[in-house]
């Protein structure tokens, strides 16, 4: 039986060491990038309403910057500033920056000439005007900005945890890739709530008299650059090596909660995406990570695996999960998919996602060429028979695979074939293939136990010990549980693995989980 689920309060109430950790690196990234904003978008109002010819450019460039899209925004940051903190605190201040601009220069021309020349008459210097006029009267409008700024902040603070930023989007999207509501709530709540306070904070600021919080303006800045200090109070702990893991390795029984309970590992740790984790490695701004056992880059980064002398990490045989009325509905798929069975051993894979992730080669030819070399590939037949729907998980090798698939049943059958790449996650994956979305995508063993069907732990244990017990058990549970069917292993073992740079590795002597939590001891 499988052990009883937990409530999001008992979960939270589990977690609140590191929800505290995680707010607090949210409201000091948020505050941070507020700051910066602030600093450089009103004085840049202050000018555009003085010289007006460039207020054009300055908002269009301004407005421009905010339609990047936030991931795009991030990924161009990397290669210039790095993964953390500093690219999403420049991403941030992008958004942040056109609802200050904007607002500065509105609130400033709104404000009539004759108010302008009253204090010109009275002998007031431009300074003068500006600081004991123009600003006090614009100032509702300025905050009504600064309002729009915080809560975008917030929003998109959410996105820092795929470049290793921290925030509450460790949370977010680690329940994502988990199918765990309880952890997409642990993030998503208090991030809302931070939004909200913060917005009903500065309206109650906004619509007071000036001249009863001119002195609080005054110290609002240094309130900011305060606040800002909240992003290193989590940083006052640590351990002598650094860990990068990704979102749902994080939230795993085969990941940081097995390593925790197997090991007794106690390193400091920072979510990352998958995405730039392996390069963070091998720039030395991590020491450990968690990766996969085929992935291309353990060759591209001289990267090397610690022996899993107690194994958690469960078999992870890649095989098509298919809805059992597709099917049904194209006899000869379970044949064409086949086709693939025990012909790609681990090596094999490895060098095929080298090709993707470090030599940029396109999946579809990686896997045209690896069908042709195999005698698989045949020329499409063009068949109108019927579309199958192929999806497929958003890293490289999930590409591949959807790709080879796609040529199989074009160059075997008279199916259509349309693919649905990139859906992110496993929940998502899945979701997709039970609601009807998607007829097939290649899955893991071990994914399949540990996140969709959560056995207990007796059974689990019980099962992991050899490919073949797991793979009875998830494509029989499947069978009964969700009418899916789990085809022919396609042969290779793609299994979560901690990962070092071979160099340092042998500099310390660190080969397995249990010596690196010797040396963590020791040092």
């Amino acid at each position: 039986m499988d052990e009883p689920q937990q409530n999001l309060w008992q979960f939270m109430s589990e977690q609140s060491d590191k929800l505290l950790n995680q707010t607090f690196q949210h409201l000091g990234l948020t505050f941070i990038s507020l700051f910066l904003a602030v600093a450089i978008g009103l004085p840049l109002g202050i000018l555009i309403a003085r010289k007006r010819k460039l207020s054009g450019s300055v908002l269009a460039v301004a407005g421009i910057l905010q339609t990047i899209p936030s991931i795009a925004l991030l990924g161009f940051m990397i290669p210039l500033l790095g993964i953390g903190a500093k690219p999403a605190i420049v991403a941030l201040l992008i958004y942040a920056l056109l609802p200050i601009i904007r607002n500065t220069y509105t609130g400033i021309v709104g404000i009539s000439a004759e108010v302008k020349e009253a204090a010109m008459a009275m002998g007031m210097s431009k300074m003068q005007i500006l600081f004991k006029v123009e600003l006090p009267i614009a100032m509702p409008v300025i905050l009504a900005g600064i309002r729009t700024a915080t809560v975008i902040n917030v929003g998109v603070a959410t996105l820092a945890s795929y470049i290793a930023a921290g925030g509450l989007g460790e949370f977010i999207f680690g329940g994502i890739s988990l199918n765990n509501t309880n952890m997409i709530l642990a993030g998503a709540i208090p991030a809302a709530l931070l939004a909200i306070i913060l917005d009903a904070a500065l309206a109650v600021i906004q619509k007071t008299d000036f001249k009863k919080i001119r002195r609080f303006l005054y110290v609002f800045p240094v309130i900011l650059l305060a606040l800002s200090t909240f992003y290193l109070l989590p940083k006052a702990y640590g351990s002598s090596l650094t860990a990068g893991f990704t979102p749902e390795f994080m939230g795993r029984r085969d990941g940081d909660l097995g390593l925790k309970k197997e090991y007794g590992l106690k390193i400091h740790t920072i979510v990352i995406s998958d995405a730039v984790m392996y390069k963070a490695a091998y720039e030395k701004e991590l020491d450990v990570i968690s990766g996969y056992s085929t992935d291309g880059r353990l060759k591209a980064f001289d990267l090397t695996i610690l022996k899993d002398d107690k194994g958690i990490f469960p078999p992870y045989y890649a095989a098509p999960i298919v809805r059992e009325s597709s099917l049904k509905k194209f006899p000869a798929l379970e044949q064409t998919l086949n086709l693939l069975s025990g012909k790609i051993t681990d090596s094999v894979m490895t060098d095929l996602n080298y090709r993707t992730d470090y030599l940029k080669q396109t999946p579809e030819r990686v896997a045209k060429d690896f069908l042709i070399k195999n005698d698989l590939y045949k020329a499409p037949r063009g068949g109108k028979k019927g579309l199958i729907r192929i999806g497929s998980k958003i890293f490289g090798e999930q590409y591949i695979l959807a790709e080879m698939y796609r040529m199989l049943i074009q160059g075997n059958t008279d199916y259509e074939v349309a693919t649905k790449t990139g859906l992110g996650g496993t929940k998502i994956c899945f979701d997709a293939l039970t609601n009807d979305q998607i007829d097939f995508y290649p899955e893991y063993t071990g994914t399949g136990l540990i996140v969709l069907l959560k056995p207990d732990p007796k059974i689990f244990k019980r099962i992991t010990h050899n490919k073949d017990s797991t793979y009875q058990y998830v494509s029989k549970q499947f069978s009964q549980q969700f009418k899916i069917k789990w085809l022919k292993p396609i042969g290779f073992n793609n299994s979560y693995a901690l990962m070092m740079r071979r160099k340092q590795s042998k500099d310390l002597n660190v080969t397995t989980i249990t010596t690196l939590q010797q040396y963590l001891d020791k040092n």
